[in-house]
């Protein structure tokens, strides 16, 4: 029996000890916690907890675990979200499949939980932006997904958007660069899948009756078709208006999250330039970093971006009522001792787990807006705490997302 794991090897020191010469069907290992399936899977699934963390672990045939694994291990090199690989476990006794171990990915929820338990408006569209800004990236980075589906996507709630996530890279293959052929491949499978699994949804009187599946399919198709030449077609532009229009399309690309790598200016037979850009995935956390290291808060990069900007105005505040400058620092740390912290803990301790802490206290900064402009005031944190906790918190249904077994000192902690 081999065990490849994926550095840091720490991560998964402690799971050499399972039992690994027995089919996964019939483990009875005290480790093993039950959480509730993320959609359907055709392989036997189970669930690790070890020294605070939870692992997944896949049965599967060894060829397509060593594709998963490397595929994997491309996407975090590359900082395109896809659950956290750890190893793979081949050559098991008695001719048994390999076992891919994955990180469990806490806080997120399957397609089938989100259409169960709609939150906002306009859900339908943003499981389908999540859906192709996800297939985009891959396909920028040169990887083929060959098993497009929102059954093999995990969606987390990251400042009110969704966030997109690859769950299943079975049939994923790693290339220099897509051919159109390939990523025709890709979307014509997304469609495919999409529309079975919207079908499936409408019968089952989780979707509205008047949604068509295969239109939100070729909506999705057509979302990406659009992304794609946002992102990659060359245009043309007069000469004299060269430096402006150059610098509002990178700044553009840099909103939805890419990077300019090569950048060409090429003379057009109209008079103009033809700008050719090689555009990339924008390095991952720049805002996350930077909470981290203010903080010592790990959230996603959305809402990241969020608190920051809270933070900033809480500086501005305490530097009006000192009359004086207050540092960076020094600020941040008294933002999460004064306000985030003592937010959170007023949370009931049966509702915490609904939602992920730093989404929690987005959505309580949305809802004190909310409130305050109807009163014509500031209304207050605690007052918009507790208005949100009745009339908000407590209608999320504890099946919308699957937190990682913690206790409730974990989840104040900053992590």
């Amino acid at each position: 029996m081999r065990f490849v794991f994926s550095p840091p090897a720490e991560a998964a020191a402690d799971l050499v000890t399972l039992p690994w010469d027995t089919p996964l069907s019939q483990w009875t290992d005290d480790r093993i916690v039950e959480i509730p399936q993320h959609g359907r899977s055709r392989h036997v699934v189970r669930f690790v907890a070890e020294a605070g963390r939870v692992f997944a672990v896949k049965e599967l045939p060894e060829q397509p675990a060593r594709r998963e694994y490397e595929v994997l291990r491309r996407l975090q090199e590359l900082g395109i979200p896809a659950v956290e690989v750890i190893g793979v476990v081949v050559d098991r006794p008695g001719d048994q499949e390999a076992v891919l171990v994955t990180r469990f990915l806490d806080y997120s929820s399957s397609f089938l939980a989100l259409f169960a338990n709609p939150r906002g408006v306009q859900l339908i569209d943003r499981v389908m932006n999540a859906q192709v800004e996800l297939l985009v990236r891959l396909h920028l980075a040169g990887i083929v997904w060959g098993d497009c589906s929102l059954a093999n996507t995990l969606f987390r709630f990251d400042a009110g958007t969704l966030a997109a996530y690859l769950v299943d890279a079975e049939t994923g293959e790693v290339h220099e660069r897509l051919t159109q052929r390939q990523r025709d491949h890709d979307t014509d499978v997304a469609y495919a899948r999409v529309v079975g699994e919207l079908t499936d949804l409408r019968t089952s009187g989780a979707l509205a009756e008047d949604l068509d599946p295969a239109l939100a399919a070729a909506d999705l198709v057509a979302r990406y078709e659009q992304l794609w030449a946002e992102l990659t077609s060359e245009k043309v532009m007069p000469r004299d208006e060269q430096q402006f229009r150059v610098a509002e399309r990178i700044r553009r690309l840099q909103d939805l999250g890419f990077d300019v790598g090569e950048m060409e200016l090429v003379d057009d037979p109209t008079g103009g330039s033809r700008l050719r850009l090689a555009t990339r995935v924008a390095e991952p956390g720049t805002c996350r970093r930077a909470l981290f290291t203010r903080t010592g808060l790990d959230v996603r990069e959305k809402q990241a971006r969020r608190l920051l900007a809270d933070i900033a105005s809480y500086r501005a505040g305490l530097e009006q009522v000192e009359e004086g400058p207050v540092s960076e620092t020094a600020a941040a740390i008294r933002w999460l001792t004064e306000l985030y912290l003592p937010t959170i803990a007023a949370i009931p301790a049966h509702l915490r787990s609904r939602l992920d802490a730093a989404e929690v206290f987005h959505e309580i900064l949305e809802h004190r807006w909310f409130l305050s402009e109807a009163a014509g005031r500031d209304v207050g944190m605690q007052a918009a705490v507790r208005d949100y906790v009745d009339r908000v918190l407590s209608t999320v249904s504890g099946d919308l997302v699957t937190p990682t077994p913690r206790t409730a000192d974990q989840d104040l902690a900053p992590r």
